[in-house]
């Protein structure tokens, strides 16, 4: 089918031609036969690379173009979601039968908002915790979506995030029983199941633009699943560097997916001790030679200078670094977001050679390879010891070989120790089809969020209304209602006893705690936590007393478990923060595992206070192993619980007024890691914590100061330079002083407010 006979508006045409695409894929045109254009549900599972984002494009146009609707693009990831935003803004420049142009907004940030702002855009592509967000707060602009389209249904199988993506999807459904879903995904077994629930026409295949080669590789031989076997030259005693090789010299690129970071971190830096046989040419004469070889070296010096300018400097950084001199790279999040930026758009510009990286990366954004090799087909998992990963899993993985545009074929490899290995991966994984999707909806630490949101935000107020909204459930689809009543039941009892519900006859109302809990997105016993510390104030309040009540709540995430050697200053520390706890200390006999969790809450709040005394990512690496990714996921979560304090104190107690004020002040602290004397300097736009000290220390300590100061007094600070010294003085023109405070101007609170929500807007 081409793109001349779609029936879009001959503008969507003209902009896919444009880019070269005249023709639909064999899964796109039967989209299009089956009615995605005409507004029927529908589920695609073809594998990666086979075209689905462009039949989500075109669906959400239609609905804007043709229909006067909205589209809502779900994403599982963060960094997924900003790959569509890219993709999509190339239609921003069509106009619309009203005069205007097609707009494409983003959001994945700040939870407490119903960001009313997107009302003005078209398509909008967000987060399913977002999206969740969004629906909790009733945005109004949400009765006008007429599309939703939803990427990795499959993630409805991840205990962690499945059940919010499920949520969303009934929520809207129950919204506009009319509204279109298309539903797409690589690796789906149970299809037709997903597809009863969506009420959806479902399309499976296989085809691919490029084909697929699996294999299992033991020793010098990999043996396909078609049966055909190929030998690799054998040019050192390890396996997987064989394999990186023989890709690399025929043209490829390599991608490896270890276990573990640490894993990942020891294949990259196996796979750049044999890089010098790759980079420098074989053939040719000298003088081309040479050439190529200063040419490759160049663009990979600049690679490794983008990464050690990418925030701090850190040992990682110099390690990553030296890496990518070499071609290769690691991946993992352990890294910060910019470093990872900077690897994806390496690999995916062919200067970096081999990646490796952990399995977390095969969910998240589009990396392909001509070759994946799977290191290992196990994964550790705190409590469970080594297991074997799933199918869906593996298919995840090896779906990423094969690079459109570049390779005629992809091919992806597990490792074998053994024949008897080589015999177990080859029948469980390679020749096996992925597991079944099932709903995890139903556990009382996951569903007692959603009753509780269910009932705050009005959609419904009995318990046979509740039950109705689940029965619009995948579980409900799956399993009966009633297999999940019992569990309703229950947390509503636990939601009345804690105050968060009150019941009037049949009528279930939130109460103002339930509300407030509910709109901030937090657990419920993340805010039973929270009320009851705030209600019982330790004799010293401080920021100690704060970072460690948010450390001990659900939300904050995994804790930082206390390695052997920091447990007596762990131990220390909690005896001199004593008096300034808000949660009462397990006893360290009686309750083993509970007291080394409070250590692991101490070192996170230790963590975070020596974040905001201005401790550098290095010294928090060395002093508590802390990685920058890690540091700033911490960081992140502990914005928003400081923010749910802040929101909450006024709501459970008059008085928290003390609390009210040092949580809000903790929000900018933990956000910028400063101290509190550089909060008005650190205000200003583009001057962060480094600069923030260097004009500070130089004497420059208020925002007065600054007024007084010349162009060419800050010019001449170490990192600050004309251009900034200009911005600033601009920005100050625009303060007023309000009390002993330094308020920014509407148009610097307004760029602020945008960088804290986390938004990108077109």
């Amino acid at each position: 089918m081409k793109i001349s006979e779609l029936n879009v508006p001959e503008s969507v045409r003209e902009v896919l031609q444009a880019q070269g695409i005249c023709e639909l894929f064999p899964p796109q045109a039967e989209c299009i036969r089956e009615g995605v254009l005409e507004g029927k549900n529908i589920l695609l599972a073809s594998p990666t690379a086979s075209g689905k984002t462009l039949i989500a494009e075109l669906c959400a146009l239609k609905h804007v173009l043709e229909g006067g609707g909205k589209a809502i693009y779900l994403c599982p990831l963060r960094a997924l979601a900003s790959e569509k935003f890219e993709e999509f803004k190339k239609y921003t420049n069509i106009q619309k039968p009203d005069g205007g142009k097609v707009s494409v907004g983003i959001s994945t940030g700040d939870f407490d908002t119903a960001d009313n702002w997107l009302a003005n855009y078209d398509i909008i592509i967000t987060t399913n915790e977002k999206a969740d967000s969004l629906l909790r707060h009733r945005a109004e602009w949400i009765d006008n979506i007429s599309a939703v389209i939803v990427d990795e249904i499959h993630l409805l199988n991840e205990a962690s995030r499945g059940p919010t993506l499920e949520i969303v999807l009934a929520r809207l459904m129950q919204y506009n029983a009319n509204i279109q879903i298309l539903a797409l995904s690589a690796t789906i077994n149970n299809v037709d199941e997903i597809a009863g629930w969506l009420n959806a026409k479902y399309i499976v295949t296989n085809w691919r633009p490029i084909n697929l080669k699996e294999g299992v590789i033991l020793q010098d031989e990999i043996q396909y699943r078609e049966g055909e076997r190929r030998k690799i030259e054998q040019e050192t005693r390890i396996t997987t560097i064989n394999m990186v090789l023989n890709t690399l010299r025929n043209g490829g690129q390599a991608l490896i997916f270890a276990s573990t970071r640490k894993n990942a971190v020891s294949a990259a830096k196996q796979v750049a001790s044999h890089m010098d046989k790759i980079l420098v040419p074989k053939s040719g004469s000298k003088i081309v030679k040479k050439s190529l070889e200063e040419q490759t070296k160049g663009a990979l010096e600049k690679e490794a200078h983008k990464i050690l300018e990418a925030g701090e400097h850190t040992q990682i950084g110099e390690e990553l670094a030296g890496l990518v001199r070499c071609g290769v790279a690691y991946h993992h999040a352990g890294l910060s977001g910019a470093q990872r930026t900077i690897i994806e758009q390496g690999f995916k510009d062919r200067k970096i050679k081999v990646l490796t990286a952990t399995p977390t990366l095969a969910w998240g954004v589009n990396l392909p390879a001509r070759t994946v090799i799977i290191q290992d087909y196990r994964r550790f998992e705190a409590g469970l010891g080594n297991y074997p990963i799933p199918v869906l899993d593996y298919k995840q993985m090896a779906g990423r070989a094969g690079r459109p545009k570049y390779d005629k074929f992809g091919e992806s490899v597990i490792v074998a120790k053994t024949a008897d290995e080589a015999d177990f991966v080859m029948e469980n994984y390679v020749l096996a089809k992925p597991e079944r999707i099932w709903s995890r909806l139903a556990v009382e630490k996951i569903l007692r969020t959603h009753v509780l949101s269910t009932i705050a935000s009005d959609y419904a107020h009995t318990k046979e209304e509740i039950y109705e909204f689940f029965r619009k459930t995948f579980y409900a689809y799956q399993y009966d209602i009633k297999a999940i009543q019992n569990v309703i039941s229950k947390i509503l009892r636990f939601l009345h006893d804690e105050e968060m519900i009150y019941v009037a006859g049949d009528g279930i109302v939130a109460t103002k705690l339930g509300k407030r809990i509910s709109e901030l997105y937090i657990d419920p016993l993340s805010g039973i936590i929270i009320r009851d510390a705030l209600q019982s104030k330790p004799a010293l309040l401080t920021e100690f007393s704060l970072l460690q009540l948010i450390a001990h709540t659900p939300d904050m995430g995994p804790i930082m478990r206390p390695y052997q050697r920091e447990m007596e200053k762990l131990e220390i520390a909690v005896e001199e923060h004593q008096p300034e706890l808000l949660v009462e200390i397990p006893n360290q006999h009686g309750d083993h595992i509970g007291y080394a969790d409070f250590l692991g809450e101490v070192k996170m709040a230790m963590v975070l206070n020596t974040w905001i005394e201005e401790a550098t990512e290095e010294k928090l690496l060395e002093h508590f192993n802390v990685q920058p990714g890690d540091l700033y996921r911490t960081i992140e979560s502990a914005k928003w619980l400081l923010h749910a304090i802040e929101r909450l104190a006024p709501v459970i107690a008059d008085k928290n007024k003390e609390v009210t004020a040092l949580s809000s002040e903790l929000v900018e602290r933990v956000s910028m890691g400063i101290k509190q004397e550089l909060m008005p300097i650190v205000a200003l736009e583009g001057v962060g914590r480094v600069r923030g000290r260097i004009i500070f220390n130089a004497g420059f300590q208020t925002v007065e100061d600054l007024k007084q100061a010349s162009i060419e007094e800050l010019t001449a600070l170490p990192s600050v330079g004309p251009r900034l010294a200009k911005k600033i003085k601009e920005q100050i023109g625009g303060y007023v002083k309000k009390d002993d405070w330094d308020s920014p101007s509407p148009a610097a609170k307004a760029s602020q407010e945008i960088q804290q929500r986390g938004l990108l807007e077109f």
